[in-house]
């Protein structure tokens, strides 16, 4: 009997088999922040004290090269590893709001399946392969998995709707 060789990229896979690929990432960079332990991060770093961090990226990738034109946009988007969490839950009590179990899918609670977290920064200067940043939630070692610009006229929904959060009186006012 032959085996079949794996399958690359170009080919088709099915729903099943796309479920349970198993994917591998590397870290690009490394947050420093004063934030030492889970329970010091803000909930909603956009809401509260403004805290600087440092992401310095990995040498030896021409990652000086890939920061280019970054520094014109005033926010970044930061895509990182939650190294350490453990585990997740499929319903979470959010810390604002009414003691109600939500669905984690909709919250952002950081204990998910796959421990990957996003955060919009405001991006303060760039040095080198040091990106200095503002409002995050990020804490210090968190490994950055990659960074995009945020972009205004399309990261942005004025019309969008915040589900539970509006029915808990969560929004702030338009």
């Amino acid at each position: 009997m032959t085996k079949k060789p794996p399958k690359t990229y170009t080919d088709n896979f099915s729903h099943a088999e796309s479920s349970s690929l198993h994917m591998e990432t590397q870290a690009i960079g490394v947050v420093h922040s004063s934030y030492k332990e889970r329970f010091s991060a803000p909930r909603q770093p956009s809401l509260g004290e403004v805290t600087p961090a440092r992401i310095q990226l990995n040498n030896g990738m021409n990652f000086d090269q890939a920061l280019t034109d970054l520094e014109g946009f005033s926010h970044i988007w930061v895509i990182y590893w939650m190294h350490l969490n453990q585990g997740w839950n499929p319903t979470v009590i959010p810390p604002r709001g009414p003691k109600i179990r939500r669905g984690l899918f909709s919250t952002r609670a950081p204990h998910r399946p796959n421990s990957i977290g996003l955060s919009a920064v405001r991006l303060k200067k760039i040095e080198g392969r040091i990106l200095y940043v503002e409002g995050h939630d990020m804490l210090d070692a968190t490994p950055v998995l990659d960074i995009k610009p945020y972009i205004p006229f399309t990261d942005a929904y004025p019309d969008a709707t915040s589900g539970w959060l509006a029915e808990a009186d969560l929004v702030a006012p338009e």
